[in-house]
């Protein structure tokens, strides 16, 4: 089970912290990602992580400016997201997969396990 918080209306410009708590013991077995889906398009991918977060692929759109991390020791995941603009406006997911490769982890279909998602909400 992935439950994801901190989402909220902050101004361009501004910054938000996104968190993910897995419950269970096996967090470290897992590779993670985050995806976002705005009214109207598809899910789109924004970043994933390796069980060790030596690994770290961004969307370019996000580039630079989001910064994923994982504390295994607390089961959770993190998306800082700064320089926020008003296209950041998305329902953001974690998700997490024992099975997925690395070269697969842009997919959104390789992963298993999904959060109920957090509303980020960016005005300009």
């Amino acid at each position: 089970q992935l439950q994801a918080s901190g989402g909220g209306l902050v101004q361009a410009g501004g910054s938000l912290r996104l968190s993910c708590v897995a419950a269970g013991r096996t967090f470290n077995k897992y590779r993670m990602a985050w995806f976002r889906q705005a009214p109207g398009k598809e899910r789109e991918f924004v970043t994933a992580i390796t069980r060790s977060g030596s690994g770290t692929p961004y969307a370019d759109s996000v580039k630079g400016r989001f910064t994923v991390s994982r504390d295994n020791a607390k089961n959770t995941l993190y998306l800082q997201m700064n320089s926020l603009k008003p296209e950041d406006t998305a329902v953001c997911y974690c998700t997490a997969s024992e099975t997925v490769i690395i070269s697969n982890m842009r997919s959104s279909g390789a992963y298993q396990y999904w959060g109920q998602g957090t509303q980020v909400t960016v005005s300009s």
